[in-house]
């Protein structure tokens, strides 16, 4: 059966021929670099620090390494910039705990890390919705369950990018499909973000919390409700907007976008 995950409904949001063209023509698209290579090797850490495993910055760095040498060989490495991030690393991970502990400070049992999702979508019989929670705990004194997603950046995220839609949709799309998997009331999923911020001199890791309720979770539902239709029907209008906003796109004025 076909699925679609958070990352392609972005992509999709994007531009919808930039999703045909990496998704379904399977052209590549954004290989990965030293921030995703960083993330990983963070994202390892703090699955290994909800479990009580041993993670120090021996195991981090090893882990870094490894991503970067997975990335494509036509992928540029930035050598300083790499050594800056092994030391912003280094500095992340104490405060990792402390988060954790000050954030949920009655208390927290850790339920699920990595928890995978291949849930069926009302009203799509050929598609699931694919995804991985990063971490599910529950607070005993109050019962609720808690959704977050770790996610690296420099300083942190401004307002704007907090209140973000289509970024705080990925949480939405998650405790809707965690509350169908389970069967339990989504009145009692909360969902956050945790920010691991490479760059800041202090308070490196930032919880958040997210709103997402009935509201939301109809509109992003019908956000991806909108995108499989399209994508069935083979209707890849592009989005000249995308082209050249933030960072651009890749295939803008080449021989597959000309």
């Amino acid at each position: 059966m076909s699925h679609i995950s958070y990352s392609e409904l972005k992509d999709w949001v994007f531009c919808a021929f930039y999703h045909k063209l990496t998704r379904i023509d399977k052209l590549a698209g954004f290989k990965g670099n030293e921030y995703t290579a960083f993330g990983s090797a963070m994202h390892s850490i703090c699955e290994k620090k909800l479990l009580q495993e041993e993670a120090n910055e021996k195991f981090f760095i090893e882990e870094f390494k490894k991503n970067i040498s997975l990335l494509d060989e036509d992928v540029e490495i930035n050598k300083k910039l790499v050594l800056d991030m092994v030391g912003q690393g280094k500095n992340i991970i104490p405060e990792i705990q402390d988060a954790l502990d000050n954030y949920f400070d009655q208390g927290y049992q850790v339920l699920f890390v990595e928890m995978p999702l291949m849930e069926p979508i009302e009203g799509e019989p050929d598609y699931n919705f694919k995804g991985y929670i990063d971490a599910v705990v529950l607070t005993p004194h109050d019962k609720k369950v808690h959704i977050f997603d770790w996610k690296t950046c420099s300083w942190g995220w401004d307002s704007r990018k907090k209140n973000d839609k289509m970024v705080t949709y990925q949480l939405t799309l998650y405790k809707h499909f965690f509350a169908q998997k389970l069967q339990v009331d989504p009145e009692d999923v909360e969902t956050h973000f945790a920010l691991l911020k490479r760059t800041a001199k202090q308070n490196r890791v930032e919880f958040f919390r997210v709103t997402s309720g009935p509201k939301k979770t109809q509109n992003a539902l019908k956000l991806l409700s909108k995108a499989l239709y399209n994508i069935k029907n083979k209707r890849h209008i592009k989005n000249r907007l995308s082209c050249t906003a933030g960072y651009g796109c890749k295939f803008y004025k080449t021989e597959d976008c000309p």
